[in-house]
């Protein structure tokens, strides 16, 4: 029999190893849940997972300090990044989690409850912001935690303000997204839009601050009657357009131009801002005292985390944050803007997570070592243990997804998407190896490997793989 008969032949064992897996009872869901928090840690695979989002933008050198000793003490020491710059800790027990919790309220950090309110990291700090993110995002939170009865919403539930700037939440996934938009007299409006990204997000109405205020409200409570899982996707666009009549801002349906969070970024006049990013995500506490201890010593005041894994460091001038940004490097952080790693979405993996199928970290340095063609910056490689997709919930140009057999793979979707392909267990680096030959081999000149992919389409990827 052919090699690509086989592989199609094992494609439909596999797919039917991961239905039964589905339906086994007590299996692992694949439902994304209720997230992580200090009240309510999650098991994985090396303990227990808390998240943590700090209600003020950043944590002082102090506080970034005792977190991390927090994190040795109670736990395994592992601390991550997310996506959405949320900060993660590993390995806590039932029996630490309250000595946890005693240490993060005498840092005098306090954790975000309820809505999720995201602003970006340099809000307040950026000369470009059009309005204050912050303000709007204090008022709205007061007006939230007022409610009464308190509205029933899905965990998960987003809610983005973005004043613009440097580093905007463009990409960022969000229920409910207000971006601040000049409008013709030079005023400031608040585009309002649900479910999705700055790009593919439904538009409904130009507001101003007052206006958004209610408009949040009243469509927390709209997704409240809906149910306890409804989401801004699940909205009425339609009549909500009708109800508001409200001319539409045309910054809304674009982007503006990616800009890293890694590399030294002017924040005008003679403040910088440090980006960096751990590697593949994560970092051990050791590492993060041993860079605070640099980091402070070079004039650092403050610490904000940041979407796509990253941090930024405040309170550096130019020279200082040139050493700093060296050292980092020597503690475990990816530096450069230009870092291949820095287009890899990697989740904590086998034996970190009771969920995971494989090593996704020693996947990762794989990808290194054998794809620097299609590593090129121009899109985004999404190794996932599972079909739950924490490290990236949305759209990759390729993930790696974990099975019980081996791995699937998805062009152009998420973890939770329909592989297009399955590869063996033992297949995965020859796998690799295959599809960065096929953008070497075909790419043209000045094409990047997305628009090469892209040009190819998903037969030529899927035969490249069973050729691998």
């Amino acid at each position: 029999m052919a090699k690509a008969d086989l592989m199609e032949e094992r494609d439909i064992s596999l797919r039917k190893d991961i239905d039964a897996i589905a339906c086994v009872p007590g299996a692992s869901s694949m439902a994304r849940g209720a997230c992580p928090s200090l009240s309510a840690p999650m098991m994985t695979g090396d303990g227990l997972l808390v998240r943590l989002r700090p209600t003020k933008p950043g944590l002082t050198i102090g506080q970034f300090r005792t977190l991390a000793q927090a994190a040795e003490r109670h736990g395994n020491g592992l601390m991550e990044i997310t996506a959405r710059g949320n900060l993660q800790l590993r390995g806590m027990t039932t029996e630490s989690m309250s000595g946890l919790a005693a240490d993060i309220e005498r840092a005098d950090i306090v954790p975000e409850t309820g809505v999720t309110i995201e602003i970006p990291p340099f809000s307040g700090l950026d000369p470009l912001e059009i309005a204050d993110a912050r303000e709007l995002a204090s008022r709205l939170r007061q007006q939230i935690a007022a409610l009464d009865p308190k509205p029933i919403l899905a965990p998960k539930l987003a809610i983005i303000i973005d004043a613009g700037g440097r580093l905007s939440l463009d990409t960022i996934t969000a229920d409910i997204r207000l971006k601040a938009a000049r409008t013709a007299n030079g005023s400031t409006a608040w585009v309002l839009a649900i479910g999705g990204t700055a790009k593919t997000a439904k538009v409904l109405a130009s507001l101003s601050t007052e206006q958004s205020i209610s408009a949040v409200i009243k469509l927390l409570k709209t997704l409240a009657f809906l149910g306890p899982s409804a989401r801004g996707r699940d909205l009425d666009v339609n009549s909500l357009r009708i109800e508001y009549q409200s001319p539409v801002a045309s910054v809304l349906g674009t982007a503006d131009p990616h800009v890293s969070p890694i590399g030294i970024h002017s924040l005008g006049g003679d403040r910088l801002a440090l980006g960096l990013r751990p590697s593949f995500g994560q970092i051990h506490a050791r590492d993060i005292l041993r860079f605070l201890a640099i980091a402070e010593a070079a004039g650092a005041s403050e610490i904000r985390t940041a979407p796509e894994h990253a941090m930024v460091v405040l309170g550096l001038g130019l020279e200082a944050a040139k050493a700093v940004q060296s050292a980092a490097a020597d503690c475990g952080f990816r530096t450069r803007a230009d870092d291949p790693s820095n287009h890899l979405e990697v989740c904590a993996g086998a034996g970190a997570c009771a969920s995971a199928f494989y090593a996704t970290k020693s996947a990762a340095a794989d990808l290194l070592d054998l794809a620097p063609e299609l590593l090129d910056g121009s899109l985004s490689v999404h190794l996932s243990g599972c079909r739950k997709g924490c490290a990236h919930p949305g759209n990759s140009a390729v993930t790696i997804v974990g099975a019980p057999m081996g791995y699937g793979v998805v062009v152009n979707g998420s973890a939770s998407s329909e592989p297009v392909a399955y590869i063996g267990k033992e297949e995965l680096k020859s796998a690799l190896a295959e599809m960065n030959r096929l953008v070497r081999n075909n790419k043209v000149a000045g094409e990047s490997a997305e628009e090469c992919l892209t040009r190819l389409g998903t037969d030529a990827i899927i035969t490249a793989l069973r050729q691998g």
